[in-house]
């Protein structure tokens, strides 16, 4: 059953083109980084950065790359953390992951970087959007805070605290993608990330899918939903077609 999900995406765009990702060696000053791009003879100018977990880079943002491209964008997956630096372990992961929470400029200029590579590889600066899984998720809306030069946001099952910061104006809209049960996320933090919103007066929806825990779109994990992964994917599409391709 935990395959069945990727298998119905690839039916699903297989007769249009095909997509593989390649690896794309950038920097951050003397950090080397190492990303992967998708694209396709599909692919337009527009362009969707994924923000892996925590683990680093994985299986699944890496098909969500290449499903992207299948749909027409132009996808690259940041490496947050740089060459030689990716956790062995969920513990050494929850290290890292808290570093960059907590110095969020850095964990924004990586994103920056990453963004300033997709332009590089051909997308047009003025149609990019953001997805980010749980660490990526919190990434996401980091580069919402930071004012990153996006049009769209997408937090899937990601951490919604920003800490004590106060809250500051965002200007792009912003989709949530919660699993009801995820038992990571308290609801004041929910709480906290509706005021947030709120406040800056955006464009923002927040999306909750029954009997789902934290990892739920993750075939691996075993904590994964078919249902509501498949149906996050089709609200993930339907975002980006809004914010990126004016439907």
């Amino acid at each position: 059953m935990k395959k069945m999900f990727l298998i119905v995406l690839t039916i699903g765009v297989a007769g249009v083109t095909s997509a593989q990702s390649t690896p794309v060696t950038y920097h951050d000053g003397g950090q080397q980084l190492d990303g992967l791009l998708a694209r396709s003879g599909n692919s337009g100018q527009e362009g969707v950065l994924i923000l892996p977990a925590w683990m680093g880079i994985d299986e699944e943002s890496k098909t969500a790359a290449e499903e992207l491209a299948k749909s027409g964008y132009i996808a690259f997956v940041a490496d947050i953390y740089g060459t030689g630096k990716t956790p062995k372990s969920a513990s050494e992961a929850g290290k890292i992951a808290g570093e960059f929470k907590q110095d969020y400029q850095l964990y924004q200029r990586r994103i920056r970087v990453a963004l300033d590579q997709l332009v590089k590889q051909g997308a047009n600066p003025q149609k990019i959007a953001v997805i980010g899984y749980c660490f990526g998720g919190t990434g996401a809306l980091e580069a919402a805070r930071g004012g990153l030069p996006i049009v769209g946001a997408v937090s899937i099952h990601g951490g919604l605290s920003k800490g004590m910061r106060p809250n500051g104006p965002i200007a792009t809209k912003v989709l949530v993608l919660h699993g009801a049960a995820d038992a990571s996320v308290s609801q004041s933090d929910i709480e906290a990330l509706h005021q947030e919103l709120d406040e800056s007066k955006v464009d923002w929806q927040m999306i909750y899918y029954a009997d789902s825990k934290h990892t739920f779109t993750n075939p691996a994990s075993k904590d994964y939903n078919e249902i509501a992964a498949r149906r996050s994917w089709k609200h993930l599409l339907l975002f980006l077609r809004e914010v990126l391709n004016g439907e």
